[in-house]
């Protein structure tokens, strides 16, 4: 770099350092979400278990910050506008305002490494430096500083591995490959959304290979070589990356939490203080059990009831049957035969494949129960309820159990039996699947009995289970690998965040209008006002510029195809 590049670059990092760190401590409350990404420090710092939709490195590093700074894990972030007052935040806001500020100086290094150009790289970095919405989202609690850093550092690497691509087997490739390798893999630990700046790299790597495979200096070998060191940098050891990162974060979350009911009973058996750790329950299933089902399907809840009806249009009014993800009492039940009460007094009897049962909600006293109604939102399925008076009920409470695997006796088993139950009369299968009832149905999941009976959300198992009469069972029997941990925690992000819908009463953009900056985010609406909101500017400019490219980058190409020069 020449002095004249040397100072440009200085001017924008003091600048960048200027307008980033400026009054980071303001306002001193908590601010959009940093109610979501403040708790998750909390129970990184506690070690408790807990659920998001997005991987674990920038939370991680949010909470690394706030440990290393003083803040001891205690300020509950419960809502936007809750002031800080003690509470030692600044270490977590100075993490994400580091990593934001990197942005612009990278931005500015790429354009350099591309053109040389000292007027280019100012101009491409001012863009970032001036952009009124990457100065605000870098100056809070949030995942997206972090996740820009990475992306950049990604492209920053990637240019570099380009300029030298030519140059393949020296220290420099190797380097620049392997760093590109590890910044995408961080890129996409911390938000799903990194995985375009991934598929920019793929496509790269593919017209690199493309061209050596059309150089006929090269021998196969040689192509293979390349081909084959590519993969190892930029697949293999991002994946190993990733999932050093998973790792990281079950080490650290060893406690249970209130993520656990998201997930199998399996993994939570793993989780230290959850009922399903070291086997503090009975192995057999026996009459006369007190026990809660889990839907086996990834991201299935829990077999829940309650005091509420469903409403007068979803008749009978019966009492609702739904699926829960969290723990509470209102998810046990007791399993007892179908023509018999349990008599604690009688030996114990185990229940078996093939056996007929009841399923006593333990708060309402009332069965399980179906019947030829339609179910409320799948209208092809028939309506679940619970049903009965201090357990007495009808045959419509008769089901029948089928194991389907993890039953070498076949006995059912906690946590390791997978079976259905199939309603006696109507011969349909008890179902939960992915819909989520309106309000009436506290926005929980929809419990149906499904005529259709080998899909997944018809398969169950026992989670928790209470029988003083049946001896304990071993450890070594739930606890599943490191690699089944992660497919689950995977299953369980891609369903809920397809499942997110907005809030009522919540002011959502659509798509069209992000790239013309027509609205932006409130992030504090109290008496220090802060909002959202890119650079107009730099929005329409960038805008502009890209149509104008479209618009030459098209008639140059007709006249290459007509032949002019």
């Amino acid at each position: 770099m020449s002095l004249c590049n040397l100072l440009a670059f200085a001017a924008i990092v003091f600048l960048t350092v200027a307008t980033r760190y400026y009054s980071i401590t303001e306002p001193d409350w908590v601010c959009w979400d940093e109610t979501h990404f403040g708790k998750h420090a909390n129970f990184y710092i506690k070690g408790e278990f807990f659920f998001d939709v997005h991987p674990p490195l920038a939370k991680m590093l949010i909470a690394l910050s706030g440990y290393l700074t003083g803040y001891n894990g205690t300020f509950p972030f419960d809502k936007p506008g809750d002031l800080y007052g003690e509470n030692n935040y600044l270490g977590m806001r100075l993490l994400c305002v580091t990593m934001g500020s990197l942005c612009v100086p990278l931005a500015y290094l790429i354009v350099w490494e591309l053109t040389k150009s000292t007027a280019a790289s100012l101009l491409a970095s001012s863009m970032i430096l001036f952009d009124n919405g990457c100065v605000t989202i870098s100056q809070y609690i949030l995942l997206d500083p972090i996740l820009m850093f990475y992306i950049m550092l990604s492209a920053f690497c990637l240019t570099k591995f380009q300029s030298c691509k030519n140059s393949f087997n020296t220290p420099s490739w190797w380097f620049w490959m392997f760093a590109t390798g590890v910044s995408l893999a961080c890129a996409f630990s911390c938000k799903w959304v990194g995985l375009f700046v991934i598929l920019w790299a793929g496509i790269t790597t593919v017209m690199d290979l493309w061209e050596l495979l059309g150089d006929l200096s090269l021998s196969l070998f040689e192509i293979s070589k390349q081909f084959i060191a590519r993969v190892l940098g930029l697949i293999i050891l991002p994946i190993m990356v990733y999932l050093f990162w998973f790792s990281v974060h079950f080490k650290m979350l060893p406690n249970t939490g209130p993520g656990d009911g998201f997930f199998s009973s399996a993994f939570q058996s793993t989780l230290k203080g959850n009922p399903l750790y070291m086997a503090s329950v009975p192995e057999d299933l026996a009459f006369g059990s007190m026990i809660t089902l889990k839907n086996h399907r990834a991201g299935g809840a829990l077999l829940h009831s309650h005091h509420h009806l469903y409403p007068k249009e979803h008749a009978p009014e019966q009492q609702q049957v739904t699926g829960y993800s969290h723990k509470d009492d209102n998810n046990k039940f007791l399993i007892k035969k179908a023509y018999e009460d349990y008599d604690a007094n009688e030996p114990v009897e185990f229940v078996k494949n093939g056996d007929w049962i009841r399923l006593e909600h333990a708060a309402t006293k009332r069965n399980i129960h179906s019947h030829n109604e339609k179910a409320p939102l799948t209208k092809h399925h028939m309506q679940v309820t619970a049903y009965g008076e201090e357990g007495k009920g009808d045959a419509n409470d008769f089901w029948r159990v089928e194991i389907v695997s993890g039953s070498p006796d076949n006995h059912v088993k906690t946590v390791r039996t997978i079976f259905r139950l199939i309603h006696v009369n109507l011969d349909c299968a008890l179902h939960m699947g992915s819909k989520t009832l309106p309000k009436w149905g506290w926005e929980q999941l929809e419990v149906t009995c499904n005529p259709v009976q080998h899909e997944l959300g018809n398969m169950w198992n026992v989670e928790g289970h209470d029988n003083d009469r049946i001896p304990k069972a071993s450890p070594e029997l739930f606890k599943p690998s490191f690699f089944a941990s992660v497919y689950e925690s995977h299953i369980v992000m891609a369903q809920t965040n397809s499942g997110f819908k907005p809030k009522e009463g919540e002011v959502t953009s659509l798509p069209w209008q992000w790239p013309i900056n027509y609205r932006g985010q409130v992030f504090s609406g109290a008496d220090h006002r802060v909002y959202l909101l890119g650079n107009p500017v730099v929005w329409w400019f960038v805008l502009a510029v890209m149509a104008l490219f479209a618009a030459l980058y098209g008639f140059h190409a007709v006249r290459v195809q007509r032949g002019y020069k």
